[in-house]
């Protein structure tokens, strides 16, 4: 991308394993920090951008003058507060962003944008994050920024999942959609019997008599409307996946492993994942795929390309 790019800095805010980073990495940002609390997510980022400045403190006692300047501010607050599938959900959503103590968090991210003053950022978190629309406005406009809530699909930008999620930006982000895999099976064929975190697994018993009888789209739990241990369709993009998603292979009587989970979000599979079989799978599925991270980062360095003309 040429020696001007290698001035255009990002931070990356809660970047569990680096999905988000990746993308950015990938069009040629410099990656010049990371903050990551959860220490084997940190890891697992330290393992795969071994040139990167990992954090692994609570963001809330970390100064942004530790960071010096940026160009971009990226990140992925805990969704836990604003998704509609958590039963503790609080009722008002106001009490979401405020009482919360994780939906606080979103609030730490404002602070670093109000510090660093970076040209872009960019925040991922679910789409039920915009029922407090107005509180976010307000808390951006203290920082100096109005906002745009931009819902993307993964399945528009090269990952064969269903995950719509909002990108609140100070920019209208409009990445070009990218013609990529959009059935299961078109990620989970062809993956090399020894890539990293491809080892196979058995799943609790009481789920293990379940799975023979599943059919495509049927799961063997269901919470509310939630359904977990879902057999993938092969021929039909998966549903979201999630930290706590498990999926049963669409052929094969047997849940799916790590690694054909990040093959559904668009991981290469030299990007190995550290820590136990759960961390592995939530490190997976809290991230942004990288495919749609790297949409995102292309349209803007266009757009600080063009800025410095």
């Amino acid at each position: 991308m040429g020696e001007g790019n290698k001035r255009m800095k990002v931070l990356d805010l809660f970047a569990g394993a680096g999905g988000f980073s990746l993308g950015f990495k990938l069009v040629g940002f410099e990656i010049v920090a990371a903050i990551e609390n959860f220490k084997p997510k940190a890891k697992t980022y330290s393992h795969n951008f071994p040139g990167v400045k990992v954090i692994a403190q609570d963001i809330k006692v970390i100064s942004p003058d530790e960071i010096g300047d940026v160009d971009v501010i990226i990140g992925g607050p805990p969704c836990e507060p604003f998704t509609a599938i958590n039963p503790r959900r609080k009722e008002n959503p106001k009490d979401r962003l405020y009482r919360d103590p994780i939906g606080r968090l979103v609030l730490e991210f404002v602070r670093f944008v109000e510090r660093l003053k970076p040209k872009v950022f960019v925040m991922e978190n679910v789409p039920q994050i915009m029922e407090l629309e107005k509180y976010l406005r307000k808390e951006f406009d203290k920082a100096g920024y109005d906002i745009y809530f931009n819902v993307l699909n993964a399945l528009d930008y090269g990952a064969p999942q269903v995950r719509r999620r909002v990108f609140i930006s100070n920019l209208e982000l409009k990445p070009k959609k990218i013609k990529g895999p959009r059935k299961v099976w078109d990620a989970l064929k062809n993956i090399p019997i020894d890539a990293p975190n491809h080892d196979f697994w058995s799943p609790p018993s009481k789920i293990a008599r379940r799975i023979p009888r599943l059919r495509w789209g049927e799961g063997a739990q269901r919470f509310g409307r939630f359904q977990n241990w879902i057999r993938l369709h092969p021929y039909k993009p998966a549903p979201t996946v999630r930290g706590n998603s498990r999926f049963v292979h669409p052929f094969e009587d047997r849940p799916l492993t790590v690694r054909e989970q990040a093959r559904l979000m668009g991981f290469p599979d030299d990007f190995v994942f550290l820590g136990g079989r759960n961390v592995q799978f939530d490190s997976v599925g809290e991230a942004v795929p990288p495919p749609l991270a790297k949409a995102i980062a292309n349209f803007i360095f266009d757009v600080l390309s063009k800025e410095r003309i």
